[in-house]
């Protein structure tokens, strides 16, 4: 898979005129814990891993963009490593597995840096040369932001092999995550949660966070990034979980929000409906040729639409959104692109900044779906507070607010349905990744058949 990205990196390179240019980049190393020798969970730099294949530490490449060369520097291991890591791997070891054109050792680097003698290298980042201990030769030019930029184009539209992972990482993931809703009850805890997910997904061989999991009850599903996890779970409140591992550092980020209880309230109900519908007419409109950013109005207009017709808020869809009344119970972005990184890059083409607006300067993605991007939808509807309190005394706002029927929900928490999308040039314009049920009366129906399980 890593030839293919070669193959589209060396395509999309413009070495600015030196025939002889090289593109250096580092690979991560062991990170410890702050001032011990602990060593934190190795996870491969993205970039790197991208064009290089390489999931270990300590390597590092120089890419020929000119004759499409690959040259990769494997690290050398001292006797000790194999004490307390295991076995070395040979050198045709590394061979057969990463495939490189030529493969050094890593003390090889500046001899050749030097016998390839460009006059142009590109790296990808300021420390690159320095942090690798190498010293560019005399004259070069060196680059420290076209590879970043153009291995962003690269990766905003997923090959064979990437979507192959990323639909793996949803089948596994939505089927943790159903384990998990057969085990929200009220008395368990929010971790227990978490273990009941990391324990099916290291079944299903899911070893790595994509990233930081959610699970909040109660008031805690209105925090946007909670990550505390430590509250026991309640009848009659809401459960949010948004979680997802990688397989093989692809993630999912999915979210599905349950009641702790099995059954829905009428107001659950009601507010659920309000984000499935937005969540629905926003994955249906979800093809190439469509702005990120309509897509968030399209689901800002439905959210008010519901919350009209349930009379929480006072006046026209256009007025509520004149004066950003949706950002009150909608204060993030739609979605992102989503790959080897959770929030995968190139949300923003160069010269598009972001709008300044309540809720929508949050939005991570301002360009035109094109086939084969990746990414997640996932609006939501929650009661803060910190936005409805100073929101009921102000002057303008107030007036749209109908604070009677408001101010008992502040501690409703939140609600949000996340799904991962793949957009392509099928009928529908998009492939959705995510399985896991999100229809009430599908919830209510496993909660019921796990509550008889338990007894």
């Amino acid at each position: 898979m890593a030839a293919t990205h070669r193959e589209r990196f060396y395509s999309m390179f413009d070495t600015k005129g030196a025939d002889d240019a090289i593109v250096v980049l580092r690979g991560a190393s062991v990170e410890h814990r702050y001032d011990t020798d602990f060593e934190l969970p190795f996870r491969q730099e993205s970039r790197f891993w991208y064009l290089t294949g390489v999931s270990e530490p300590d390597y590092s490449a120089i890419f020929v963009p000119k004759t499409g060369e690959f040259h990769l520097f494997a690290p050398k291991r001292e006797t000790s490593y194999a004490v307390w890591n295991g076995r070395i791997r040979s050198q045709e070891e590394i061979q057969e597995l990463y495939r490189p054109d030529v493969l050094h050792n890593s003390v090889a680097l500046q001899s050749v840096l030097d016998d390839l003698a460009p006059t142009r290298i590109f790296a990808g980042a300021e420390e690159e040369l320095s942090a690798l201990g190498v010293v560019a030769p005399e004259g070069c030019a060196i680059d420290h932001r076209s590879v970043v930029d153009i291995l962003t184009l690269c990766r905003l539209h997923k090959t064979d092999g990437e979507l192959e992972r990323m639909r793996f990482a949803n089948q596994a993931n939505s089927a943790a995550h159903e384990a998990v809703l057969r085990s929200v009850r009220p008395g368990a805890w929010e971790y227990q949660m978490k273990g009941v997910l990391e324990g099916t997904l290291m079944q299903h061989g899911l070893q790595f966070p994509a990233y930081n999991g959610i699970y909040a009850s109660g008031t805690n599903s209105a925090i946007l990034h909670y990550v505390v996890n430590h509250q026991e779970m309640s009848d009659g409140e809401l459960f949010l979980i948004d979680s997802g591992y990688e397989f093989e550092g692809y993630g999912a980020d999915l979210t599905r929000t349950w009641p702790v209880n099995g059954v829905f309230s009428d107001v659950q109900r009601e507010m659920y409906s309000i984000v499935l519908e937005m969540q629905k007419n926003t994955i249906d409109a979800t093809r190439p040729g469509v702005k990120m950013e309509d897509l968030h109005w399209l689901a800002c207009r439905t959210l008010l639409e519901g919350l009209l017709d349930g009379g929480y808020v006072k006046g026209s869809v256009d007025d509520l959104m004149a004066q950003n009344i949706f950002a009150l119970f909608f204060p993030h972005g739609l979605g992102h692109f989503i790959g080897l990184d959770v929030h995968d890059p190139g949300g923003y083409p160069k010269g598009v900044d972001r709008i300044d607006r309540p809720g929508v300067r949050f939005l991570r993605i301002r360009r035109e779906m094109e086939s084969g991007m990746a990414l997640t939808i996932e609006p939501g509807l929650y009661m803060i507070p910190a936005l409805l309190g100073p929101a009921f005394e102000d002057p303008i706002q107030s007036g749209f607010l109908n604070r009677s029927k408001l101010e008992p929900l502040l501690h409703f928490g939140g609600i949000r349905i996340e799904d991962n999308l793949v957009v392509n040039d099928s009928e529908s314009g998009h492939e959705n990744l995510t399985s896991l049920v999100k229809e009430i009366d599908e919830i209510e129906a496993i909660m019921k058949d796990a509550k008889g399980v338990r007894g």
